[in-house]
Parts: structure tokens; sequence; C-alpha cells
């Protein structure tokens, strides 16, 4: 599918790889809805980016209604929805046993799967209901759908496992998805994406900046923004690639701490 003039809904698209991904998107051609929860930062991405071809939406994924007054507010501007990236997430820390050797509270667990997996897919189904209805570009691609998992859903470390699990399920998802949504000309894909530099590793100490680039192998640094914004871009141009997830992670492997 080509990017130019297509409408491309992120989610968390108002800071780090989510608004990496909307700016590289805006430079190919594209118009961009920005779903986000945070307003401030939402209307910031916006005033940063070409508001002519840039929507934010203040959106709650993990609820419906509040996901359907997006796909409308992307609607009534921009006509349609061709392409959906799924970057919003919470990576909330998480144990089988807390501290005191107590069961963890369910409520934890499922407040990252909330957002994390029932989110997905809640944006993913409603964009799909509307690509469904585009003209498929040469005779076969009405939409495309990319997921964003982790390399935690392979190696995830101690203290991930609501997150892990989460972005797990996303890689359960890509197979049944593409082969239903297949049909109406849309392909579904995920990305796993390893250690980047975003703003809020930026921010970080450089003695932790320094030992997060030794689990990297090679290159041996953190991952450009743009790289990730690239891959997405690919996904979306190649049209035989389907249910399939690209791991995106200079082959590092996450350590157990």
């Amino acid at each position: 599918m080509r990017i130019q003039d297509k409408v491309i809904v992120i989610t968390g698209g108002a800071s780090g790889l989510g608004f990496a991904t909307a700016r590289f998107m805006l430079d190919k051609g594209a118009r961009v809805a920005i779903f986000d929860l945070n307003a401030e930062a939402g209307e910031r991405a916006v005033a940063e980016l070409e508001r002519e071809r840039c929507l934010f939406v203040q959106t709650d994924v993990s609820n419906e209604e509040s996901v359907q007054q997006a796909i409308a507010a992307t609607m009534e501007r921009f006509g349609a929805v061709h392409v959906c990236i799924n970057c919003a997430a919470l990576p909330s820390p998480c144990k089988v046993l807390g501290k005191d050797g107590k069961a963890t509270p369910l409520a934890r667990f499922a407040q990252v799967t909330a957002v994390n997996v029932n989110g997905v897919f809640n944006v993913m189904s409603r964009c799909a209901e509307e690509m469904a209805k585009n003209d498929p570009e040469a005779g076969e691609e009405r939409g495309v759908i990319i997921n964003i998992s982790s390399g935690a859903a392979y190696e995830a470390q101690i203290g991930q496992c609501a997150y892990a699990a989460s972005k797990a399920a996303l890689l359960g998802l890509n197979m049944p998805a593409a082969r239903e949504l297949g049909d109406v000309g849309i392909r579904v894909n995920a990305i796993a994406p390893g250690l980047f530099l975003t703003p809020m590793v930026q921010t970080l100490d450089e003695k932790i900046v320094n030992a997060l680039k030794a689990q990297i192998e090679a290159p041996r640094r953190l991952g450009d923004m743009r790289e990730f914004a690239h891959a997405c871009a690919f996904i979306i141009e190649n049209a035989y690639l389907n249910a399939e997830t690209i791991r995106l992670d200079a082959a590092s492997r996450l350590r157990a701490r």
C-alpha cells in the first residue's frame, strides 16, 4: 500500500515511538490521526507537526465509547482509515508475588492488559470496520494493521509478568486476525522492538544507558526511533507481508534482571 495521502491512526502517537512514526508518515505524505490519553502531549505534538494533515483526539483505548468517538472524529476530518498502528501501552511492573510474599492484586495485572490487549483489539477492530469500506488499492488492499509487541514477549525480565503476557498476546493475535481480515483486503502484522533511544531513555543516567547498551549485540547502540518508523513503513508498503512479527532489536535478548 502506498503511504502518500493515506490516513494513518497511531495510538500513543503523542510521544516516543508513536510520535516519531507520526512525523515519519507525515514526511511521506500521509495524513495522521493521533489517539492518546495525554491531552497536553497530544496538543503539543500536533503543534509541532503539520496541523493541516494531523489530528489529535484524546482517547482511552481501553474504553469502547472513547475509541468510537475518536474514529468518528477521524472519519469526519479525513473521510477514511487506511492504516492502524497500535503503539499505546502501559509498561507497569508486576510480579506474581509482592515484596511481602503476598499475591499481587489482580487489578494491577488487569490494568495492564486492559490497555495492552483489550485496547489494541478495541482500536484495530474499529479501524478494520472502516478499512473494509475502502476501495481496494491495486485490486488487493483496503487496510494495514500494525500491532506493537515487544522483546519482552519472548524473554521478559523479572517484574514484567503483566507486560510480557500482554505483548505475547499480540503475537497470538496476528495469524487469526490476518486470516479473517484477509478476505476483505486487510493485512495484520506486528513489530517487537528492543531498546530504543526514546525521550524517556534520554533522561536516564549515563551509567544506566551504558548498561542497556551492554545488552545489545550489533550494532551495539540503542535504536534510532526513525528506524522503528521505517519498519512500520516497510510493513505498509510490502503487500506480501502478512501475519508476521518483526523483531527489531539488533539481536539483543533481555536478561532476567
